[in-house]
This record gives C-alpha cells, sequence and structure tokens, in this order.
C-alpha cells in the first residue's frame, strides 16, 4: 500500500524522536473512514477501506513510504513541569502534502508502547477514539482549528482500564504535533542548538515569511500568541472545554489537540469543568484564556536563549508578546459576540451588553447554546421571544436585557431577514451533546452498535443546519441524562 509521504520531521536530529514500529493487533476491523479528508490527503478512501488499509489504520502494516517515530516532548501537567513525556501512545507515520500544499501528519494513536510509555500499555480504548472522532470532526465543521479524524479501528483485542474495554486506534491528521512541550523538552536539558532547530523548522513550516528575518524567533512567539488568543476565544464561543490544556497539549500550529476529558457546556456556567481528573478546576471554561496566556509564557521561557544574544537581552521582548495575548483575545472574544448577537458595528458599550447576557444566562441556568440559536429568531421578530424565555428560570431576567439589545439593534439598523441569516451562520444549532455522546460509545462499547455514532456523526457534520427529524440532537439532557465528569481514556 502506497501513501503519498514526504516526510520531513524524521529528518531532524535523533534527539527528536525514537524510531518504533506499531505493535501488531489481532483483528483489526474498519469503524469509520473519513472520506472527505482522505481525497483531501489525496487518498483513495476505498483503498483505506480495504483490507490492507484497515491492517495500516491498525498498525498491522506499515506502509511503503512510511517513517514510523514517537515525538519526544516535555510539559507541565496541572502546573508540575515533567522534563520528559513524549509520544506514549501515539505514532506518527509520516507526513503528506495535501491536495491543497498544505504539510500534515498523520499518527496512529493506540498503537501500541513507545519508549515514552512510561509504563503505560500504548493501547486506546474505543469509547475515547469514539469521542476525539465525534469532538474533533465536530470542531471542524464549527470552522474551528482542529486536528482532525482520518479513520477509526478496532482492533480485536481488550485493553485494561477500570475495565476490560475494546481496543481501538485513531488515525490522526494534524498541520504538526510540534507542542509548547516540545520546546520545553530542549530547554529542560540545555539545548540551545535543538531548540534552534526546532524553531527554525517550525517556521519553515507554520510561519514561512518568516524565515530569513533576523529577529524571527521573537516574531514567531509572536504568531503563536496571536494563533492561540483566537483559537481559544473560538472555543469560547461555542462552550468548548479542553479540560487538560497542559503545556504538552498546546499546538503551535494553532491547532485544537488532544481530545481528552473535553465536553460542550449545556447551561451556561464559567466556573464548568467535566474533567475527572480536574479537582481544582485549573482547566474550568472561565479559566482557559488565563491558562493560554501562562502557557505561552512557558513558551516564551524555552525561546530566550535563541530570541537575542543575551536572556536578559530577550526578557522584555518576551514579556513585550506575552503582554499582547490578553489584548488580542478580548478583541477575538468580543468581536465573536458582537456576532452572535447579531451586531455588526463595533461600540463601546456591546462588551457590556454581552456580559449583562452571560451574568443573567449564569445565574438563570440557560443553556448557552439554544440561547443564541434562538436568539436568531427573535432579532427577527420579537414575537420570537418565547423559545428565548423559556430557557431561563426567570423570564423577566430576559426580558430586561432584550429591551436594551433591541434599542442597540435599531440603532444600527440593517434587514432583520439578513441580520438572522447572518447570527445562524455564527449560532449552532447543534454541537457534542455530552449525553449524546456518551450514548453512542455505550451503545458502540457495551452493544457493538454503531448506529448511534453514525448518526451523531451526520447530525454535527453540519452544525448550523436545524437536525431533521425527532431524534432532539439540538435538545439540552433531560436532568437524569445530565453528564458532569469526563475522562482521557488513558
Amino acid at each position: 500500500m502506497h501513501l503519498p509521504f514526504d516526510n520531513s520531521y524524521s529528518r531532524l536530529p535523533a534527539t527528536f524522536f525514537t524510531r518504533v514500529m506499531p505493535t501488531p493487533v489481532q483483528a483489526p476491523r474498519l469503524v469509520k473512514v473519513n472520506e472527505t479528508l482522505a481525497r483531501e490527503l489525496g487518498i483513495d478512501p476505498s483503498v483505506l477501506a480495504s483490507p490492507e488499509g484497515v491492517e495500516v489504520l491498525a498498525g498491522r502494516r506499515v506502509p511503503e513510504g512510511a517513517d514510523p517515530i514517537a515525538m519526544a516532548y516535555a510539559g507541565h501537567q496541572f502546573g508540575q513541569f515533567v522534563p520528559q513525556l513524549g509520544d506514549g501512545r501515539a505514532i506518527l507515520l509520516g507526513e503528506v502534502v495535501d491536495r491543497a500544499g498544505r504539510r500534515r501528519d498523520i499518527q496512529l494513536k493506540g498503537s501500541g508502547p513507545t519508549p515514552f510509555s512510561r509504563r503505560g500499555d500504548g493501547r486506546a480504548a474505543l469509547g475515547p477514539v469514539l469521542r476525539e472522532y465525534l469532538a474533533s470532526e465536530a470542531m471542524a465543521a464549527l470552522g474551528i482549528p482542529t486536528t482532525r479524524a482520518l479513520a477509526a479501528v478496532t482492533t480485536g483485542e481488550m485493553v485494561v482500564r477500570d475495565a476490560f474495554l475494546p481496543g481501538a486506534v485513531l488515525t490522526r491528521v494534524a498541520s504538526s504535533h510540534v507542542r509548547v512541550g516540545t520546546f520545553q523538552f530542549f530547554a529542560a536539558r540545555g539545548d540551545v542548538e535543538g531548540l534552534r532547530r526546532l524553531a527554525d523548522y517550525v517556521i519553515a513550516r507554520h510561519d514561512p515569511d518568516l524565515a530569513d528575518a533576523p529577529d524571527r524567533y521573537r516574531r514567531f512567539l509572536d504568531a503563536v500568541v496571536a494563533r492561540q488568543a483566537a483559537l481559544v476565544a473560538r472555543w469560547m464561543h461555542v462552550g468548548f472545554i479542553h479540560g487538560v490544556m497542559n503545556t504538552d497539549n498546546m499546538a503551535v500550529s494553532g491547532e485544537t489537540i488532544d481530545y481528552g476529558p473535553c465536553a460542550f457546556m449545556d447551561a451556561y456556567d464559567p466556573e464548568t469543568v467535566f474533567s475527572s481528573i480536574d479537582h481544582a478546576g485549573r482547566y474550568a471554561y472561565a479559566n482557559q484564556p488565563v491558562i493560554a496566556q501562562w502557557n505561552l509564557a512557558r513558551l516564551a521561557e524555552c525561546l530566550l536563549t535563541i530570541m537575542a544574544p543575551t536572556p536578559e537581552e530577550a526578557l522584555p521582548m518576551a514579556q513585550a508578546s506575552i503582554a499582547t495575548f490578553r489584548e488580542r483575545f478580548d478583541e477575538a472574544y468580543l468581536a465573536g459576540l458582537r456576532r452572535k448577537l447579531g451586531l455588526r458595528e463595533a461600540r463601546e458599550e456591546d462588551a457590556a451588553l454581552a456580559q449583562d447576557l452571560l451574568d443573567r444566562m449564569a445565574t438563570n441556568t440557560a443553556d448557552f447554546t439554544l440561547v443564541f440559536r434562538r436568539l436568531c429568531d427573535a432579532a427577527a421578530d420579537p414575537a420570537a421571544d418565547g423559545p428565548v424565555r423559556d430557557l431561563f428560570i426567570d423570564p423577566t431576567s430576559f426580558d430586561a436585557w432584550a429591551a436594551t439589545w433591541r434599542v442597540r439593534l435599531a440603532a444600527e439598523g440593517g434587514d432583520a431577514m439578513e441580520r438572522r441569516a447572518a447570527m445562524r451562520r455564527e449560532n449552532p444549532a447543534v454541537i457534542p451533546r455530552n449525553h449524546r455522546v456518551e450514548a453512542a460509545i455505550e451503545a458502540a462499547v457495551e452493544r457493538g452498535d454503531l448506529a448511534p455514532f453514525e448518526a451523531l456523526h451526520a447530525v454535527l457534520a453540519t452544525p448550523f443546519d436545524e437536525p431533521a427529524g425527532p431524534e432532539g440532537f439540538a435538545a439540552p439532557p433531560p436532568p437524569d441524562q445530565r453528564v458532569y465528569r469526563t475522562f482521557c481514556g488513558t
């Protein structure tokens, strides 16, 4: 089997990775191939779905042109620095240049142990694989930068977690898998030459316009800060909670990566935490901008030795770059809230108007996604206020806010139906509701039934369209189906 590999990371020095082969599995079976993504990559999806292709996706067979490696990195995990982490259950098969000329990594997640496994089995269970498939593809459909799911297969073997669970492998596609933690790996070892090689590699791959700039490392930091500020703002606009924003889970490409205990909020609460291991709420919804800036400060520390002739000269430059994060984030976040509220012009009172709504939603446990989606109709016709009011414990709380909002809309003018259409392009009707994801996982794991997974995946592919049928994919969970904890699967 031939895939159009054009590998570059594996040509870096041996300190960057370890060459390792996937561990063969007993009886791989295909769960899903992302046909659209396969074609983007220049790969025939029917080849991936063939018996030989399934063996490649499971790590049982290594295709021609692959150069399998486990990447080295370090990272702060819940604020504690670990000098060596690395790909403990993932193997980078290689890279392809897609039909649009973009370089993309193809990685097997759950393909067996590597030298970085730290006594782990290197495997993945079917449930977390399906969760990442659904979440990452939903993010892509929402237009948010993300790694992608190319395929999922079962392995015919069981993995041991808190129970025996069916094993699986996810084939993940990314612009790259270089993380803040990758830079930390070299910085922790005092390997200045390794840092410089890594930075030059990433600049050539993600910011080629900076390659010849004398101040390229400072400008690279600026670029990563800008990408992360925009990314986290987009997360906040759809109620997404990453769940484990360690520095080894922040990609310098600006893509969302490592969907472990991630979740989307139902009722709006800025303190929402889903991750079963985030006991102190470090990675709560509202903390995500603060944590992103903290992570970026760790990247800046790594770059001090190469940004200027001395770290002392580099420090004020790095501090200035990190200080821009909050302004960049606030600007992107408010711009998105304006779009969600149907505001085309920027006015000074807009931040207060948006925050007032969010505060009232929190007090009234109103559903985040449905409030903004139903506002689309309310913006076009006040007679449509009823479905929004119904989401508030005290409907008059919404009425008081809506009166101010309508004065703001009237001051701007414009066609009401055009505003409604624009708002519907910003406010999804469907998100990966936790209870729906868990139901799909339970059906697949407990009964071997993939129909709920397929149905949910199909709806999430067009999140801005009203879902057809009586299934209720847009509805929040009934009280007895609410999910309060998610798990990373390792």
